[in-house]
């Protein structure tokens, strides 16, 4: 069937063109509004206490305060006058300040700053663009810093695009020139950018579409880039290698393209499914942060298979011979570098893989103490402003705001069960004092009067606060304990650490799940292109093994702190959501690299050669592709690492050192030396599913 499609492009090369460039032109114009529309947050469980105390906070009590303007005591006059403005500014309720109120919470313990806090309202769009017009107003270069959820927001946003934007001003040059270096010529360079920006392009319009009716997060656009960039190269080098393989054995071209799209066509219809497979996992968990991602990925993936087949074909029927190597190394002749790899691993299998096994499983050794947490103001660089205020409330006041915790009774609650439910929850290990409409509690004494606002008809809110460090151990241990406090009504308890523990719970209850899936299709997928139940499950161990090496590494950097000074972030926990992310994918180019590898080893060994002989000539044909496939995808990767937010340098040097030790260590040591060891069980699946297979005959060969 391929091969009758690709003679189909052959004689309709021109025609296809013109209709792609078309909806390449249509596709440009409706994902250029997907921008606007993207959100910045999704990190928390809409289905979480902490979400649903949120949602009543903001519906019934005012909302809790997002903003914090941190500004000098010494004026008076002027901090009077800078509250008096900002409750007057559209979009924005609840504003108190130190000099309002006279609370002694509001200002330091060494009396040099007060804070202003208010609630800006909206979406995540409309308070981010909210948020950056009042820092722009109140607090831009002056003696005001401004900090909260809200100011964050804006701050790594902003980073976020300044980074994207660096790191594609480093990786598409550099691309080009590696691809002009492996290619040996400019126009089969341009071909791996020609898919690469069809499958971005088209995944933009794509995100603009879902945007319309659904929750999409702008830190897709990040992963559309780089995995369009680096799957357009990935395909793009396997057909413009088979297709040279072709031309450069003297067979026509209309025959050549033929050949091409049946055979290296097929890989990437099934390295695409893998890949799109591993993504699919996303879409388990309720965080649209990562469902984003899903979206996006699934999206570049199938839209990058389209160009590779679509787009790439007909470009190759219109050069034609100008495509044929032009001198030598440039070509698909077996490297001879891969083929003697090859051959030393298999003379002494158990030699060669054990040193690298071993040093993998130190590598993947930090798991052992890995720790989680949420993004907040400790992924920004020191110097921000959000961080500095962070840093200052934790440290400089009486109470911690960033960890105080709220506590929402919905439904009507008689004044004196309020009071008892305040005084119980005052009294617990490390909580500070407790404010509810019925009074003021620490220790579980009264010590003040109540505030009225607290109060609605049918709802109370509490907000205690406290010392501890914002997610920190004993501070989740003080949720978890005023959640198991009798209430008399259903309580909700939200706050910072509520929504750490709700996240990591919502991520971790569908984690099974998510893994089951990828587990499963990848499974079938590697039976259905090979024909053996041996190599699926060979496969997933040795990507969960090179996974689990890369994630000790990064904990080893990120958490533990080495490397802090020269890539210039504070240590913290390993981020849950964009540690899940790496694993989906990663796991998924991993096995972009596992179909293409073993793609070949398979169509060679059923065309009747021995197993170590198509294992060394698989090698040599597909190591080379493999190798600078993985140098320039590893290369859009790291250059994130560049990045001033750390999540993000997480995610870019996590995903390309990944890469490089799949391609590398997995697919030039660890396959051979396991592939010659089973010898015959290679290729080993039982009669029920064998006839399956066959009837199903989806093999290259």
């Amino acid at each position: 069937m391929l091969h009758r499609y690709a003679t189909f492009i052959h004689r309709r090369a021109r025609i296809v063109l013109v209709v792609s460039l078309l909806l390449l032109v249509a596709a440009g114009v409706a994902g250029a509004g997907a921008f606007g529309r993207l959100q910045g947050g999704g990190f928390d469980d809409p289905a979480s206490d902490s979400s649903k105390a949120q949602r009543i906070i903001d519906e019934k009590f005012g909302g809790r305060p997002n903003l914090v303007l941190l500004a000098p005591t010494a004026d008076e006059r002027a901090g009077r006058e800078l509250t008096d403005r900002l409750s007057r500014e559209p979009g924005v309720r609840d504003v108190v300040s130190y000099w309002t109120t006279g609370a002694p919470e509001l200002r330091s313990a060494d009396g040099t700053d007060a804070m202003v806090l208010a609630h800006v309202d909206g979406d995540e769009n409309e308070r981010r663009e909210r948020t950056r017009t009042l820092i722009d107003r109140y607090a831009a270069g002056g003696s005001v810093r401004a900090g909260g959820e809200a100011a964050v927001n804006v701050d790594v946003n902003a980073q976020v695009a300044r980074s994207l934007a660096i790191a594609e001003a480093i990786a598409v040059p550099l691309t080009l020139l590696l691809l002009i270096l492996v290619f040996g010529s400019v126009v089969s360079a341009l071909l791996p950018l020609a898919v690469g920006g069809v499958a971005i392009v088209g995944t933009f319009a794509e995100l603009s579409a879902l945007s319309a009716v659904t929750d999409v997060s702008v830190f897709a656009v990040n992963l559309t880039t780089a995995l369009g960039l680096g799957l357009g190269i990935d395909y793009a080098l396997l057909m413009v290698s088979r297709f040279r393989e072709q031309l450069d054995g003297a067979t026509p071209v209309a025959e050549a393209l033929a050949r091409t799209v049946a055979t290296a066509g097929r890989t990437i219809l099934f390295a695409a499914a893998t890949v799109a497979t591993a993504l699919t996992a996303l879409l388990v968990f309720p965080l649209y942060f990562l469902r984003s991602f899903a979206y996006a990925g699934i999206g570049v993936v199938a839209i990058a298979a389209v160009g590779a087949l679509v787009v790439l074909p007909a470009l190759l029927a219109v050069l034609g011979p100008r495509l044929k190597s032009r001198r030598r190394g440039t070509g698909t002749a077996d490297s001879r570098f891969w083929g003697r790899l090859a051959d030393t691993v298999m003379r002494r299998p158990a030699l060669a893989a054990l040193p690298v096994v071993l040093g993998l499983l130190v590598a993947a050794s930090p798991l052992l103490h890995v720790s989680f947490g949420t993004p907040d103001e400790g992924v920004l660089r020191p110097g921000s402003d959000g961080r500095l205020v962070a840093d200052r409330l934790a440290t400089g006041f009486a109470s911690n705001q960033q960890a105080s915790v709220d506590v929402v009774l919905d439904g009507a609650v008689p004044r004196d069960a309020v009071a008892g439910y305040a005084a119980r929850l005052s009294a617990l290990a490390h909580a500070g004092r407790v404010t509810s409409s019925a009074g003021t509690f620490t220790g579980g004494a009264r010590v003040g009067d109540g505030n009225p606002a607290l109060s609605r008809g049918d709802g109370e809110r509490l907000v205690l606060d406290t010392r501890l460090a914002a997610k920190s151990g004993d501070a989740g241990a003080l949720v978890r304990a005023v959640r198991d406090a009798p209430a008399p009504v259903t309580a909700y308890v939200g706050g910072t650490d509520a929504r750490l523990i709700d996240t990591t719970h919502a991520i971790g209850a569908r984690l099974p799940l998510g893994i089951a899936v990828v587990v499963l299709a990848t499974f079938a997928l590697l039976f259905l292109f090979t024909g053996s139940v041996v190599q699926p499950l060979r496969a997933l161990v040795l990507n969960v093994l090179g996974l689990s090496a890369t994630m000790g590494v990064l904990t080893w950097i990120f958490q533990d702190g080495h490397l802090a000074s020269w890539l210039d972030f504070t240590p913290r926990p390993m981020d849950t959501a964009m540690t899940v992310l790496m694993f989906c994918i990663v796991f998924g180019l991993s096995m972009d690299y596992e179909v293409f590898l073993i793609g070949r080893i398979a169509e060679l060994h059923a065309r009747g050669r021995s197993t170590p002989d198509a294992v060394r000539a698989g090698l040599a044909r597909t190591g080379r592709i493999v190798s600078a496939a993985a140098a320039l995808l590893a290369v859009s990767f790291f250059a994130f690492g560049t990045s001033t937010v750390s999540f993000l340098q997480m995610f870019g040097i996590g995903c390309g050192l990944a890469i490089i030790v799949d391609a590398t260590l997995i697919r030039g040591i660890l396959v051979p030396a396991i592939l010659r060891a089973l010898g015959r069980l290679n290729w080993y699946s039982p009669g029920p599913l064998r006839r399956i297979y066959t009837r199903v005959a989806l093999s290259e060969a």
